[in-house]
Parts: C-alpha cells; structure tokens; sequence
C-alpha cells in the first residue's frame, strides 16, 4: 500500500523553498507514495514543473478566502462569506500590533484563522508544510496526519517572533527541519528544550536538470559589457538596495557593466526610483521573474548575491553547479555554503565592499576563471539526498 504524503506550501513562484519543493516531487518514487499538494494560492511559475502524478487539491474555501484576493461578485458562500471579513478583521488588527511582520501574522493567525479556517477532511500517513509560518500552522491545527513534519528555510534569528506561539508549534511536531547546520544551530538556541525535534535537511537541487535547462538559448538581455546577475525576490531580504548603491560606485569608477535581476516583489517601486536617484538606469536592470533562470546563470561573468540573511540559498547552489564566479555578502549562514576564496568571495555586507569586491572580479579575469574552474571540478547537485528525505517518512 502507498504511502499518503500531504505536502502543503503557500504558492509555487520563483523563491529557492519552491524551487526546492518542486526538485523533491520531481525526485519521489511514485510508485511508494501518493501525494497531494496542498497550496494557499494555486499560482506560480513552477506549477508546471510539478509531476503529473501529484495531484494538486482545491484549496479549502475557508483557507483560501483567508489568503487570495477576490472579486467580491465572485463570494457566494456563507464559509467564503465568513473568511473574508476574518481576513479583513485579521489584516486591520495587524496593522495596529506591535513587533515583526512575522509576529503580527501569529498573531492574526492565534486570535483570527485559527478559529475560522475549517479541518482538511482527508487523513495521512505523513504531513510537511514545506514553509514556515502559515503553512506549518495549518498543517498542526488543521491536517489530520500520524507524522507531521515542519520546515524552515531560514536563518530564524531574523523572524523575531513569538517564541512561546512557535514552540507550542514545534512541541507538537514529530521534526522540525531546516537546510543548513548553522539554521539548525540558530534554531536550537531559541528553542533548547526541543533540540531533539530539529535536524538537517539540504535544500534538493538536480545539476543534471539545471545544466540541461541552462542550454535552451542564451538570454538577448546579455549582451555587450561584461555581466552581472542576481536572482531574488525584491524584498529587504535580498540587500537589492546595496546593490545599486554598488552598482553607482562602480559606474563612478569608470567600470563598464551591466547589472541584471530575476524577481518581482513588494519593493519593486522602491528600487526602481532608486535606481533613478543613483542614476544607474543604464546599467542595473530589473528584469522581473523568468521562466528559466539557468540561461541567464549560465550565461553571466558574475554572480552576486547581496542578502543581509538566508538559510542556504538554492540560487547559490545553481551558480555552483553551473561554475560561476560567485561575490556573496556575510551574512551569518554563508560559511554553510561557500568557502571563501575558493567557491567565491565573501564581502562585507555595505554598498563599498560589494563593490570593492565586484571591481577585483571585473579587474581580475584570471581570478573568475580560477573560480569557475574550481567549481566546474567539483559535484553540486545533491538529488542523491532525497533518500534522506524518504528515511525521516519512514522513521
């Protein structure tokens, strides 16, 4: 008999968790398990990347009022009725909370959705909310599962949450993962009394999958100067703000580049005048979400990298794969992922080192070419660990 595995995440766009997510359905034995997928918002640019033997399951109307916008024409239920002024009741108490975004979501989520969301009516075998916040709540206070197991993607110092709220959550669980030994270590400092539910679990990434993606064709945006290229959501997360600022020191200095960026969010506008007031429009470029990101990794001179924090970033990991010169910022997690000098350069996480560090790279071609050849020697697909995955199932 299969095994009935319930995977629950909150949209399937461009961010490494999602990427990750669809990685570990595209490498599950199909033939052992049958699996739903459960999303709050059925949208994204991997949704159709995931198999076609996971079957993707409509979005309880309770849930989804909570958490999708909708033409008010199109809300004819009492259920539907009902979550939508929770939502807008949730969303005004927020804005009059105190503490992080995150604290203010568990707290909407404890004193509004809580109560209102209604119990997926299916059992499982194993449940994994594939996302912190939300999607890990849901899976303890509404899925009926013998096992559940919650992931963090995420350096969690960086939430600044309500500490009894989220270990309520964790106690509760059978394991609490997340993707690097240092997110781990963070996790047990907060929480020393559950040190034992937590364990490692890298983010899954296909090199044979990526390299092929990566020779579909070369991108028309690359072209000319030499390239830089950043992948990320426009968020305060991703330092996209230290990058422009990079980007006017070296256009300041005489360098000829052009800088380009994969990704959409809530900072787009933000940036954009940015870019305008750093007048740096004719190098730094936003080019919005991509299909296929690896034609533009692989086509690149430069990675770069500017976060003020991750877990272990899947983006990483593909420009490893395929062998680009890498300049990361140092944040806490980043000795997890590269070591410097050799997979690429750690800089100092301000406008002037990043762009003291691109400039030796731009400068320096020898160097590029000895990180790049460096990596191009060494394995970074890890699709092998998925039977890591399937062990902690089994367990």
């Amino acid at each position: 008999m299969k095994t009935k595995l319930l995977v629950v995440g909150l949209s399937l766009y461009n961010g490494g968790a999602e990427k990750s997510l669809v990685n570990f359905l595209n490498l599950l034995d199909y033939s052992q398990y049958e699996v739903d997928l459960l999303l709050f918002r059925v949208e994204g640019l991997f949704l159709k990347q995931v198999p076609e033997q996971v079957n993707i399951i409509d979005t309880p109307t309770s849930l989804k009022y909570c958490y999708v916008n909708i033409d008010s024409k199109g809300i004819k239920s009492a259920t539907a009725i009902k979550s939508t002024v929770i939502r807008y009741a949730g969303s005004l108490a927020m804005k009059f909370s105190k503490g992080s975004d995150y604290k203010k979501r568990q707290y909407r989520w404890e004193n509004f959705y809580k109560n209102t969301i209604q119990h997926l009516e299916k059992s499982y075998d194993v449940a994994m909310a594939y996302a912190h916040g939300e999607p890990s709540w849901y899976v303890m206070d509404k899925v009926n599962a013998k096992k559940k197991i919650l992931w963090v993607h995420n350096d969690y110092s960086q939430f600044k949450s309500d500490i009894s709220v989220e270990a309520g959550y964790f106690s509760r669980a059978d394991f609490v993962v997340s993707i690097s030994e240092k997110c781990v270590d963070i996790l047990k400092e907060f929480f020393p009394s559950l040190k034992n539910k937590f364990l490692v679990l890298p983010n899954l990434t296909s090199g044979e999958l990526i390299r092929k993606m990566s020779n579909e064709y070369v991108p028309k945006e690359i072209n000319g100067p030499l390239t830089i290229l950043s992948i990320g959501r426009l968020s305060k997360q991703k330092g996209f703000d230290y990058a422009i600022s990079a980007a006017s020191i070296l256009k300041d200095k005489g360098l000829k580049f052009k800088w380009l960026v994969l990704g959409d969010g809530e900072l787009e506008d933000e940036l954009n005048s940015q870019i305008k007031e750093k007048q740096v429009s004719d190098c730094f470029f936003l080019l919005g979400v991509r299909e296929n990101p690896y034609v533009y990794i692989k086509n690149c001179d430069i990675f770069a990298q500017t976060s003020r924090f991750e877990g272990k970033s899947v983006v990483i990991d593909e420009a490893k794969i395929l062998a680009k010169p890498i300049l990361v910022t140092n944040y806490p997690t980043v000795q997890d992922q590269i070591t410097n000098v050799k997979e690429g350069i750690i800089v100092d996480m301000t406008p002037i080192a990043i762009a003291e560090g691109l400039e030796s790279l731009i400068e320096n071609p020898d160097k590029r070419t000895e990180l790049s050849g460096y990596l191009g020697d060494h394995e970074h697909g890890n699709q092998s660990e998925i039977d890591k995955y399937i062990a902690l199932f089994e367990s």
